[in-house]
């Protein structure tokens, strides 16, 4: 068995409410970027980033497992493997871990994440997304 981190159980509700969440965070994201000026501090949109990639990892996870990560993110990308096994692409956990690397500068850092690196995120965002998507409609 792989070491995933502390989980606890989740079920179809559980999911479902995660999947609303990270439609929400990611329509933050997209906002947010959207209406961001050039010079803009981006911390905020690459934190809405974050937490939509993390809520798709957590609809997937209790989806295919039936468990969720908790407290620990940089296991978050171990916990979907477990989940899913050789259906996560090796890109998907790559992107995954891309946006989750900025967790911490978004969420906790003083320094400025630009607009242009959060555009990126973003992006990663919509692929990682539409991946996930995908996967819950094969389910």
């Amino acid at each position: 068995m792989t070491r995933t981190g502390p989980s606890r159980p989740g079920d179809a509700s559980f999911a479902a409410g995660r999947l609303e969440s990270a439609r929400a965070f990611h329509d933050a994201a997209r906002d947010a970027a959207a209406l961001a000026g050039d010079g803009a501090n981006a911390n905020p949109i690459v934190a809405q980033v974050v937490n939509a990639a993390i809520a798709y990892a957590d609809v997937l996870t209790a989806t295919f497992s039936g468990r969720v990560n908790q407290r620990d993110h940089a296991a978050v990308r171990k916990a979907l493997r477990a989940a899913l096994g050789n259906r996560l692409p090796t890109a998907q956990e790559r992107r995954l871990a891309r946006i989750l690397g900025h967790k911490d500068e978004a969420q906790y850092g003083a320094g400025r994440i630009g607009l242009t690196r959060a555009r990126q995120l973003l992006e990663e965002l919509d692929e990682l997304a539409a991946w996930a998507e995908a996967e819950l409609r094969r389910q």
